[in-house]
């Protein structure tokens, strides 16, 4: 087979409309946008969400507080998750994620000091609480912070 032999399936390729080339062609005249009104017109859409001039969803709708578009988002882990690791090993976002720990790391790695530690190994995470930190070193591990 060569390229010049190739073809497209029947009927997957359909002709385009050829839309306002006269009565006969059957999308003559108004080429298929009725009579008058904005959408008929020349650049006339209407932008989403746009409610024909009724005061819009989104600006009716009540609004509190405050978000800050800047705060970063961490996936937060309990000390007692990381048991499930042999003692002296490196634990870091892609070791809990392959453990099935976590799902997606986010902007980061936060681990917060719910639960006891009963091994000892080197921890590497965006931030710790202090506890955590405590509970890590108490053990004989090390909490670095990325």
């Amino acid at each position: 087979m060569k390229i010049h032999e190739l073809s497209p399936v029947p009927g997957s390729n359909r002709p385009s409309k050829r839309i306002g080339r006269g009565a006969g062609s059957g999308q003559g005249k108004t080429a298929g946008k009725g009579h008058k009104g904005q959408k008929a017109r020349s650049g006339g859409s209407i932008r989403p969400g746009f409610e024909g001039g009724q005061m819009p969803f989104y600006m009716r709708s009540p609004k509190r507080g405050f978000n800050n578009i800047f705060a970063k988002k961490y996936t937060a882990i309990n000390v007692s998750a990381l048991n499930v690791f042999e003692d002296g090993a490196v634990i870091d976002a892609q070791s809990l994620m392959e453990k099935g720990i976590i799902k997606k790391s986010l902007d980061g790695v936060k681990i917060i000091g719910n639960g006891d530690v009963t091994k000892k190994f080197t921890v590497k995470a965006t931030s710790f609480s202090e506890s955590a930190k405590q509970k890590i070193e108490a053990a004989g591990g090390k909490a670095e912070v990325l």
